[in-house]
């Protein structure tokens, strides 16, 4: 077994928009990035104690990864945790595509050891989980966990990981207001009847539920975002002024009060961040405590919305 236990945070910090490519950010989030910009943010975010960074291989094939690992280099390497991610689908044809895939990823991170290291998508859980044993007793992983599987793919790699001393130590799936899948599918209850730390993306669905975007102002042209949600920003309406009414009250915004939701169902969200002001807003939604009646409202009105935002890659839960 790993000796160390996971050091769970109360919200993540995602990395995916790093990816997009160039200075200025032109890509699937059509984010504008600058290092300057970065470097803030990263340093604003250790002193509040939001350490655990979330990236993968597959984001901007590489970038995303030597972005952060270039913004982190400030600090010693015991002040953060790393989390990032083999894919199946870009796997290589060596004979051991998931170690190799990991050496990618500790060079572009500038580091010599993952804190958490997932299997991206199922694909095959019976071929690529038991390369992640290796990895953990060579101790460049030091925690394992598996990302949009569904439950009996999860149980499985529990299983695979279990007979070698091992297990799944942690559960990443798409998980916010709108797309409540694995809720439905007993995953949620799974991790924690098992004591699985539940890690939810896409809290915010992209943007569209921080409440600055709507019909007057849609997510950036161009961006594969804009062409998935800007569709629905009209239908969304009645739920973000909600979460705006809500944040109101504790002094606070939108995006924050979505971020609370996924705390107060047990989800550990993993926010993708670009701007030192998103730090500030979560270091607001960790203060704020839902009554259940505001999460029942919340709730209600997303159902009424009826709008599914699964992602192209993601199976039915």
């Amino acid at each position: 077994m790993t000796i160390d236990n996971l050091k769970n945070p109360t919200i993540a910090l995602g990395t995916w928009a790093w990816g997009d490519s160039g200075e200025i950010g032109n890509g699937y989030f059509g984010s504008e990035l600058t290092q300057i910009e970065l470097g803030e943010m990263v340093d604003k975010a250790q002193a509040a104690g939001l350490t655990l960074w979330d990236t993968a291989r597959v984001y901007g094939m590489g970038r995303s990864e030597t972005v952060l690992g270039e913004v982190l280099k400030r600090y010693a390497r015991g002040e953060y945790q790393l989390s990032t991610k083999f894919t199946p689908q870009i796997a290589g044809t060596s004979d051991d595509p998931v170690a190799d895939m990991l050496e990618q990823s500790l060079a572009n991170l500038r580091t010599d050891y993952i804190d958490l290291y997932w299997i991206h998508n199922p694909a095959d859980v019976r071929r690529w989980t038991p390369h992640l044993v290796p990895l953990l007793k060579s101790g460049k992983v030091k925690h394992v966990g598996v990302s949009n599987h569904n439950l009996s793919e999860i149980k499985l790699a529990n299983q695979i990981l279990g007979d070698a001393g091992f297990r799944v130590e942690a559960v990443q799936n798409h998980y916010s207001l709108l797309y409540r899948g694995s809720e439905r599918a007993g995953i949620v209850d799974y991790c924690r009847n098992e004591g699985i730390p539940f890690f939810a993306y896409m809290v915010l669905e992209q943007g569209a539920l921080t409440g600055k975007y709507g019909p007057e102002n849609p997510l950036p042209q161009g961006s594969t975002r804009a062409e998935n949600y800007n569709g629905v920003l009209p239908t969304l309406k009645a739920l973000t002024d909600k979460l705006a009414s809500i944040g109101r009250s504790y002094g606070a915004e939108a995006a924050d009060v979505a971020v609370a939701w996924a705390i107060a169902k047990g989800a550990t969200p993993i926010v993708g961040v670009t701007k030192p002001r998103h730090i500030e807003g979560l270091i607001r939604a960790r203060r704020i405590t839902l009554s259940s009646g505001d999460i029942a409202e919340l709730e209600a009105l997303a159902r009424a919305a009826n709008v599914n935002t699964r992602g192209w890659w993601e199976q039915e839960m």
